[in-house]
Protein backbone atom coordinates (compact mmCIF):
# COMPACT_ATOMS: atom_id res chain seq x y z
CA UNK A 1 0.00 0.00 0.00
CA UNK A 2 1.65 3.30 -1.04
CA UNK A 3 2.00 5.88 1.69
CA UNK A 4 0.72 9.39 1.16
CA UNK A 5 3.24 12.19 1.75
CA UNK A 6 2.33 14.39 4.68
CA UNK A 7 3.43 17.97 5.13
CA UNK A 8 3.26 20.53 7.87
CA UNK A 9 3.58 24.26 7.25
CA UNK A 10 5.16 26.20 10.09
CA UNK A 11 6.00 29.87 10.45
CA UNK A 12 8.16 31.16 13.27
CA UNK A 13 7.75 34.83 14.13
CA UNK A 14 10.42 36.85 15.94
CA UNK A 15 9.40 40.33 17.08
CA UNK A 16 9.30 42.58 20.16
CA UNK A 17 7.27 39.89 21.97
CA UNK A 18 9.87 37.18 21.36
CA UNK A 19 9.70 33.96 19.33
CA UNK A 20 6.39 32.29 18.50
CA UNK A 21 5.48 29.34 16.27
CA UNK A 22 2.33 29.02 14.18
CA UNK A 23 1.25 25.84 12.41
CA UNK A 24 -0.44 26.82 9.14
CA UNK A 25 -3.40 24.78 7.94
CA UNK A 26 -6.05 27.37 7.11
CA UNK A 27 -6.85 28.95 3.73
CA UNK A 28 -6.00 32.60 4.61
CA UNK A 29 -3.99 34.32 7.35
CA UNK A 30 -3.69 38.05 7.97
CA UNK A 31 -0.34 39.20 9.39
CA UNK A 32 0.21 42.56 11.05
CA UNK A 33 0.08 44.84 14.06
CA UNK A 34 -3.73 44.88 14.27
CA UNK A 35 -5.00 42.78 17.22
CA UNK A 36 -7.57 41.26 14.84
CA UNK A 37 -4.83 39.74 12.63
CA UNK A 38 -4.52 35.97 12.64
CA UNK A 39 -0.76 36.29 13.17
CA UNK A 40 -0.05 39.39 15.23
CA UNK A 41 3.27 41.19 14.91
CA UNK A 42 4.33 43.17 17.97
CA UNK A 43 6.29 46.17 16.71
CA UNK A 44 5.61 49.82 15.97
CA UNK A 45 7.49 49.42 12.65
CA UNK A 46 4.98 47.13 10.92
CA UNK A 47 1.66 47.94 9.28
CA UNK A 48 -1.68 47.05 10.84
CA UNK A 49 -2.32 44.69 7.90
CA UNK A 50 1.22 44.05 6.74
CA UNK A 51 0.82 40.83 4.73
CA UNK A 52 -1.53 38.00 3.82
CA UNK A 53 -0.82 34.29 3.53
CA UNK A 54 -2.88 32.37 0.97
CA UNK A 55 -3.11 28.58 0.78
CA UNK A 56 -3.00 27.38 -2.84
CA UNK A 57 -3.16 23.85 -4.32
CA UNK A 58 -0.28 22.33 -6.30
CA UNK A 59 -0.05 19.46 -8.79
CA UNK A 60 0.96 16.88 -6.16
CA UNK A 61 -2.44 17.13 -4.49
CA UNK A 62 -1.00 19.05 -1.55
CA UNK A 63 -0.81 22.81 -1.07
CA UNK A 64 1.62 25.65 -0.58
CA UNK A 65 1.44 29.17 0.85
CA UNK A 66 1.89 32.44 -1.02
CA UNK A 67 2.69 35.59 0.94
CA UNK A 68 1.31 38.85 -0.44
CA UNK A 69 2.26 42.34 0.71
CA UNK A 70 -0.65 44.15 2.34
CA UNK A 71 -4.26 43.04 2.64
CA UNK A 72 -6.53 41.15 0.25
CA UNK A 73 -8.09 44.40 -0.96
CA UNK A 74 -4.79 45.42 -2.56
CA UNK A 75 -3.64 47.97 0.02
CA UNK A 76 0.14 47.48 0.42
CA UNK A 77 2.04 47.77 3.70
CA UNK A 78 4.05 50.91 4.41
CA UNK A 79 7.46 49.17 4.41
CA UNK A 80 6.83 46.19 2.15
CA UNK A 81 8.29 42.70 2.46
CA UNK A 82 11.94 41.70 2.28
CA UNK A 83 12.00 38.01 1.34
CA UNK A 84 15.39 36.31 1.38
CA UNK A 85 16.99 39.74 1.04
CA UNK A 86 14.84 40.88 -1.92
CA UNK A 87 11.96 43.36 -1.80
CA UNK A 88 8.95 41.53 -3.25
CA UNK A 89 5.19 42.12 -3.53
CA UNK A 90 4.35 38.41 -3.57
CA UNK A 91 6.24 35.14 -3.14
CA UNK A 92 5.45 31.43 -3.09
CA UNK A 93 7.02 30.30 0.16
CA UNK A 94 9.73 27.64 0.10
CA UNK A 95 11.31 25.81 3.03
CA UNK A 96 13.46 28.12 5.20
CA UNK A 97 12.42 31.35 3.46
CA UNK A 98 13.03 34.43 5.60
CA UNK A 99 10.49 37.27 5.53
CA UNK A 100 11.49 40.60 7.10
CA UNK A 101 8.55 42.86 7.97
CA UNK A 102 10.56 45.61 9.66
CA UNK A 103 13.45 46.23 12.06
CA UNK A 104 13.81 43.18 14.33
CA UNK A 105 10.56 41.67 13.00
CA UNK A 106 10.97 38.59 10.87
CA UNK A 107 9.50 35.21 10.07
CA UNK A 108 11.03 31.94 8.95
CA UNK A 109 8.82 29.55 7.00
CA UNK A 110 9.30 25.79 7.20
CA UNK A 111 7.76 23.11 5.03
CA UNK A 112 8.15 19.85 6.90
CA UNK A 113 7.61 16.79 4.71
CA UNK A 114 7.42 13.20 5.83
CA UNK A 115 5.91 10.00 4.54
CA UNK A 116 2.82 8.83 6.33
CA UNK A 117 3.57 5.57 8.10
CA UNK A 118 1.03 2.93 8.93
CA UNK A 119 1.47 2.26 12.60
CA UNK A 120 0.36 -0.67 14.68
CA UNK A 121 0.35 -0.81 18.45
CA UNK A 122 3.62 -2.17 19.83
CA UNK A 123 3.65 -5.76 20.98
CA UNK A 124 3.73 -5.60 24.76
CA UNK A 125 6.01 -8.68 24.86
CA UNK A 126 8.53 -7.39 22.28
CA UNK A 127 11.67 -6.59 24.25
CA UNK A 128 15.00 -5.86 22.60
CA UNK A 129 18.03 -6.53 24.77
CA UNK A 130 21.49 -5.20 24.05
CA UNK A 131 24.45 -7.14 25.32
CA UNK A 132 27.80 -5.38 25.97
CA UNK A 133 29.50 -7.63 23.39
CA UNK A 134 27.00 -6.42 20.72
CA UNK A 135 28.58 -2.96 20.84
CA UNK A 136 31.67 -2.54 18.62
CA UNK A 137 35.07 -1.65 20.04
CA UNK A 138 35.76 2.09 19.58
CA UNK A 139 39.27 1.15 18.37
CA UNK A 140 37.79 -0.47 15.18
Amino acid sequence: MPSEPHQNHLIIIEDDKGRREFVLDGPVYSIGRDPKCDIRLVSQFVSRRHATLLQLPNEQGTYYYRIVDGNLKGKPSANGLLINGRKLQTHDLQNEDEVVFGPQVRAIYYLLKRDAILTVPPDEFDITLISPNMVGDPED
